[in-house]
């Protein structure tokens, strides 16, 4: 069978790439106003997360329903829907008149919206590749680590000179300006029908790993929900860790936007690793290094040693995420991508969001990070557990 890759597959995913980076400045530019939002509302610091708490839940829930209905419409009327509301959402935030109003617009339209720039996206990619498919994978699921890099300190810039409401409608225009004529390349529909299994999705997963298509997509939210909880200790806690060594915030967040750096190229090196060893291998590859590099956060606390940590965590990490959307599409019919992809990676989000929480309530328990850290490896170990499981059924009804 010829290969369906073509020139167009790589300039469409560069695209992709850039849709995703500019539609996923909702996850970030949240969480650099929420000092200036606090302030402007009289709120206390909780209360003041609420809008980005409800930013994430409007990607997980937006993310399963667009990708649902990209497998019927496909990905380029559900991204212009998803941009106009996303930047209609941030120019209208900018006239809330309390933190609630504020919350629940950033929920239903920034995080609604901006949902269709990530796991949908990254859905749409997987299907113009055949023989770099998990290269591809990972670099348009590389566009929100990418966002995390260059949209806070932008944002930040922005906040400084004109405020968060004006920076809320300056992001808002920026967006709607960039992202539909963007969204032109992605206009084509692909053939889904040589882009993967073309059994039932019954036959197929049965056949593969000796369960039945809800019974494997459960056990792969899961396992995301457990990976990301993990995850989510580092990447949400660490400037407040780096602060309560005495470090201060901003160490933190230069280990930080280090973490995310090497994410990027970790998602690089694990998509070449996929396309050669397959999703799954790479999925228990990189939770058991990222178990590891968890680990590493325990006796080393000096600022340089907690710099190395955390690049080696980022290492070990970011090609996680994607290598669901790698295992959805070795396991599943290419016409159910959308919404498969979607909930598999929404769960890894609905993780990150719990973990995060949970670190943070067992910190003020504990007194202590150590303890969080400790339950994050818990739950890493949980994660390798049902990959590895689901693994070796794989291995062993492929007679390997």
């Amino acid at each position: 069978m010829p290969s369906i890759q073509t020139p167009y597959s790589w300039f469409r995913l560069a695209v992709s790439m850039l849709l995703g980076t500019i539609g996923c400045v909702g996850m970030w530019s949240l969480v650099v106003a929420l000092p200036a939002v606090q302030a402007d509302f009289g709120a206390a610091r909780a209360d003041a997360s609420l809008p980005y708490t409800l930013t994430i839940v409007g990607f997980m829930f937006g993310g399963i329903a667009v990708g649902r209905l990209s497998d019927r419409f496909g990905i380029f009327p559900l991204l212009v829907l998803g941009t106009v509301l996303m930047g209609g959402g941030y120019i209208l935030s900018a006239y809330a008149p309390g933190l609630f109003a504020f919350a629940v617009i950033c929920g239903v339209t920034i995080g609604v919206g901006g949902a269709a720039s990530f796991a949908p996206l990254v859905a749409d990619v997987s299907l113009w590749f055949d023989r770099h498919r998990g290269l591809a994978i990972s670099l348009a699921a590389a566009g929100s680590y990418v966002a995390g890099a260059i949209w806070p300190p932008v944002v930040q810039y922005f906040l400084a000179e004109y405020g968060w409401r004006r920076t809320h409608i300056g992001i808002g225009i920026f967006c709607l300006a960039t992202m539909l004529p963007l969204a032109l390349v992605l206009l084509r529909r692909p053939d889904v029908a040589g882009t993967g299994p073309s059994a039932g999705a019954d036959a197929d997963t049965r056949r593969t790993v000796g369960l039945g298509p809800n019974a494997t997509q459960a056990l792969l939210a899961f396992a995301g929900l457990c990976c990301c909880v993990a995850m989510a200790m580092p990447q949400v806690h660490l400037v407040a860790y780096c602060a309560d060594l005495g470090y201060g915030p901003a160490r933190g967040a230069e280990m930080l936007a280090l973490m995310l750096g090497f994410g990027v190229a970790s998602r690089l090196i694990f998509g070449s690793v996929m396309d050669r060893i397959g999703a799954m291998p790479t999925l228990l590859l990189g939770s058991t290094l990222q178990a590891f590099a968890l680990a590493l956060y325990l006796p080393f606390d000096g600022l340089v040693s907690l710099y190395i940590v955390s690049a080696i965590f980022g290492l070990s990490q970011g090609g996680i995420v994607p290598a669901y959307a790698g295992i959805v599409r070795e396991l599943f019919p290419a016409r159910e991508a959308g919404f498969r992809v979607s909930f598999a990676i929404s769960a890894t989000l609905a993780g990150m969001a719990f973990g995060g929480w949970l670190a943070g309530a067992i910190y003020d328990w504990a007194g202590t990070y150590a303890a969080a850290l400790v339950n994050g490896i818990v739950w890493n170990f949980a994660n390798m557990a049902v990959v590895a499981w689901l693994l070796l059924r794989k291995r062993r009804l492929a007679g390997i």
